[in-house]
């Protein structure tokens, strides 16, 4: 039986952005890199954490209010000068969902 734990397993954060640059948009290769996708996923997993959204002790899943995780990665890039629209984070949330999906991660 395959549990949460070893789905966080075979979560690889390298695959994550190859995966999600390799699936961009063709007009978004050119403004999206590799430290943007580092960065928004490192902001995505501060806030699992902050929200408790990451618990290793349940295999629940959580609900993710995509309009605040939106939110809050805006409040970090701005706060920490990272040049991100929108539009950027969106498709990265998206890629970052289809990897997750990939691995069987998110339903």
């Amino acid at each position: 039986m395959k549990t949460e734990e070893d789905d966080l397993l075979v979560y690889d954060e390298d695959e994550a952005v190859k995966f999600i640059l390799s699936h961009l948009p063709e007009e978004a290769k050119s403004t999206i890199d590799d430290t943007m996708v580092e960065y928004v996923l490192d902001v995505i997993y501060e806030y699992y954490d902050e929200n408790g959204l990451i618990d290793e002790d349940t295999t629940e899943e959580a609900s993710i209010d995509e309009e605040d995780m939106l939110k809050y990665i805006q409040k970090c890039a701005k706060k920490d000068a990272m040049k991100l629209t929108e539009e950027q984070i969106l498709l990265i949330l998206e890629g970052e969902f289809n990897y997750g999906q990939s691995l069987g991660i998110y339903d």
